[in-house]
């Protein structure tokens, strides 16, 4: 089974093409326009095994939030679609994931139900091009619509882009244990048979 989607959005302010594998290895082409936000989907999809295309054009004169939130708004309805009716999937996933100095917490529920914790002291408000306050953005938009629950914290750290790194790798390894199939599930993980 190969769980796949591909969802074009355009709006005034972006336009987005994204093909995601769930299924993958973690092979990432990724292009946004802000190349500190690239590399943090690159190590989501390298350490989540998730393989993604993602072109977007967005309207960065003004500054990176609405490209950075549309984007995780595509990711999060491609990854809903991708997983289908949820079958047999283990639906959630605990990780600590360390990055030097730094230790970030994710953990999430395939549940069907959005929601975000977000808990992490960024105090910079720029890495290269990117806006830091948009990590919790980019969480919120993509937990909302894989409808997702997701909390994040990052426990201690001192530099920023590890902190930030922590968390994005941490999500990536989160969801490849939640999408886990599970032989032993019949159906979904839910009494109520529903997901």
């Amino acid at each position: 089974m190969t769980r796949k989607a591909q969802i074009k959005r355009k709006t005034a302010e972006t336009d987005i093409d994204l093909i995601l594998s769930v299924d993958g290895s973690g092979d990432a082409q990724i292009q946004t326009g802000i190349g500190f936000f690239d590399h943090m989907l690159i190590l989501l999809c390298k350490h989540g095994f998730m393989d993604m295309t993602l072109n977007c054009i967005g309207d960065l004169a003004v500054d990176g939030h609405h490209t950075v939130e549309d984007i995780g708004i595509v990711l999060g309805k491609a990854f809903k679609e991708a997983l289908g009716d949820k079958s047999k999937i283990a639906r959630y996933g605990t990780v600590l994931t360390p990055m030097d100095e730094s230790l970030a917490l994710v953990a999430l529920d395939i549940s069907g139900r959005a929601f975000l914790h977000f808990d992490a002291v960024l105090d910079v408000p720029r890495l290269g091009d990117f806006d830091t306050e948009l990590v919790e953005e980019f969480m919120r938009a993509f937990s909302t619509h894989a409808e997702v629950t997701l909390h994040i914290q990052v426990l201690y750290g001192k530099n920023n882009h590890h902190k930030i790194e922590a968390i994005f790798k941490g999500l990536g390894r989160a969801l490849d244990q939640a999408t886990a199939l599970q032989n032993r599930i019949d159906g979904v993980l839910s009494t109520k048979g529903l997901l």
